[in-house]
């Protein structure tokens, strides 16, 4: 494991080099409120018996769309100014982030174009277009299909909806982090799905200001950790995509980022990559153990409990992230010996 340094409350209050506040994700928790879900912090008896420490599992699975990315796109959608908003919205994603700006444009009765590239599962392309957005498959990475965006911007006009790198976006995802102190006061560790750092940094800001002495944790993949690689080199970095059972958590960082990889590289305390061995093993825990449909991204905190790549110390809450998994992927997995 990398060990990193920690933020304490007072560099939180006083830094504001920091791109995004408390303040912030609690004005998002005030503009998304009625429009997601406040998903529910369930307690695991199976992770807590095995750890012996409690350990709380927060269901992102219930949003509306499967995954916590509803928050953020809502948020950017609702704070944008009626003109730009009717312009239409354009984004690249690898499939969570488009389906939320997909469902929100269409509550909200504006048009969507999301890029996404060949790596992106079928069942979530599929999910997407069901919603009514326009869809364009590009290239083989994340950062093919966003240069498609910033093509789009450019000849027609569009509003990008970025899938990470955006205040309004990392406030939205931040809302998760209040509701897990609201429901977990006493919280020691907190275990993220760790991509792009939208969901990490945002829920990072506000577990670090409202109980500072909380550990958080990032969790990824060993195949294409973007921002592993970043916060290890000390600048975000090219890396090479690659597939992976932790779909949602591939692509880069951006070579330009100017919020997440900040947030990252102060506010988490430890990053953990895992095999793909260990995602199937979070994957079936979470079928088997919690009656829950977990996609490889979604499974990374309970697998890395499993794999005993973290060892809880005291109150632990679990971001399982999103739902979104093709069915006989997960039947394969789940019915697999393990």
């Amino acid at each position: 494991m990398t060990i990193m340094k920690s933020a304490s409350l007072s560099k939180l209050s006083e830094d504001t080099t920091l791109p995004v506040t408390l303040a912030d994700v609690e004005q998002a928790a005030a503009r998304i409120k009625g429009h997601v879900a406040r998903t529910p912090l369930v307690f695991s008896r199976t992770l807590s018996d095995r750890s012996g420490h409690p350990v709380h599992l927060k269901l992102e699975t219930r949003q509306p769309i499967g995954a916590f990315k509803l928050r953020g796109a809502t948020n950017a959608i609702l704070a944008l100014d009626d003109a730009p908003r009717q312009r239409g919205l354009a984004t690249a994603s690898t499939g969570n982030h488009g389906r939320a700006v997909a469902y929100a444009a269409r509550e909200l009765g504006v048009s969507a174009t999301i890029c996404m590239s060949s790596l992106v599962p079928t069942n979530k392309v599929e999910a997407i277009r069901a919603l009514g957005s326009n869809i364009r498959i590009v290239g083989t990475s994340q950062d093919d299909a966003q240069e498609e965006v910033e093509r789009l911007v450019e000849s027609a006009g569009l509003t990008p909806i970025p899938p990470f790198d955006n205040v309004d976006v990392v406030a939205g995802q931040g809302t998760i982090g209040l509701e897990i102190i609201e429901d977990l006061p006493d919280l020691v560790t907190v275990l993220i799905p760790l991509s792009g750092g939208g969901l990490a940094g945002g829920s990072a800001v506000a577990v670090k200001a409202l109980r500072p002495q909380a550990c958080i944790i990032g969790i990824s993949m060993q195949r294409g950790a973007a921002m592993h690689a970043a916060i290890a080199a000390g600048k975000p970095v090219q890396i090479r995509e690659e597939e992976t059972l932790a779909d949602s958590l591939g692509g880069g960082i951006g070579l330009q980022n100017r919020v997440t990889f900040a947030l990252c590289r102060e506010l988490l305390d430890d990053v953990v990559l895992l095999s793909e061995e260990e995602i199937a093993a979070g994957i079936r825990h979470a079928a088997r153990e919690e009656g829950e449909v977990v996609e490889g991204a979604g499974a990374v905190g309970i697998a890395a409990i499993l794999a005993g790549k973290i060892q809880p110390t005291g109150p632990t809450a679990i971001i399982v992230s999103g739902a979104n998994i093709d069915p006989k992927k997960h039947r394969d997995i789940v019915g697999a010996a393990g």
